[in-house]
């Protein structure tokens, strides 16, 4: 799935996302098709928009016509590209949980994300990359340190326990003047149940 969400020609979202079935077609799986798109417009709940031509579609319907189309494909490895830019709360946690669920069914998922929370919500590992190179990789709980986080974008924060359980939230410091450029970054302390550290 793409970061950005094009097409030329003004299809209808159906169509855009039984797209995603073209590997399949001329092979027995294509007997699966519309079963296929089916469940992909459900999870991406872009059924209701299936007439629709995809131009005139908003950015957040776009988004979630796309990610119906990865859906469709049935492919075991997906690559998502920002799939949660353009996506209010509700589409954010759903296109995740979709994520997931692949991923917890023995498939596999490659999420490009710069909404820390989110990726440590949903992520078993994270890579977190600097300046074309990776700054650390891992558990997200190893990776997402206030210092680390601090240094790699430029800017302090704190680190906090979701108080749902659900990973770590990354919080940036706010009414504090941005550090310039080589200047050390102090991080706020992070706070892990409860005590300081």
């Amino acid at each position: 799935m793409l970061q950005e969400h094009t097409l030329s020609f003004p299809f209808e979202v159906a169509e855009v996302v039984r797209m995603g079935r073209a590997p399949w077609r001329g092979r027995p799986e294509e007997d699966a098709d519309d079963a296929a798109v089916a469940f992909g417009m459900d999870v991406a709940q872009v059924g209701h928009l299936g007439e629709r031509r995809f131009p005139t579609l908003s950015g957040g319907e776009k988004a979630r016509t796309s990610f119906a189309r990865v859906l469709a494909q049935t492919t075991t490895l997906l690559l998502l590209d920002e799939p949660t830019a353009a996506l209010d709360i509700c589409h954010q946690e759903r296109v995740l949980g979709a994520a997931r669920d692949h991923a917890d069914a023995g498939g596999a998922v490659v999420v490009v994300l710069h909404d820390l929370a989110l990726a440590s919500a949903y992520a078993d590992r994270l890579v977190l990359l600097a300046d074309g190179r990776i700054a650390a990789q891992g558990r997200p709980e190893d990776v997402l340190t206030a210092d680390l986080v601090s240094r790699v974008y430029d800017h302090p924060v704190t680190v906090v326990p979701d108080p749902t359980g659900a990973g770590l939230l990354v919080l940036p410091a706010r009414g504090h003047s941005r550090p310039a450029r080589g200047q050390s970054v102090h991080a706020q302390p992070v706070l892990t149940k409860g005590t300081a550290r």
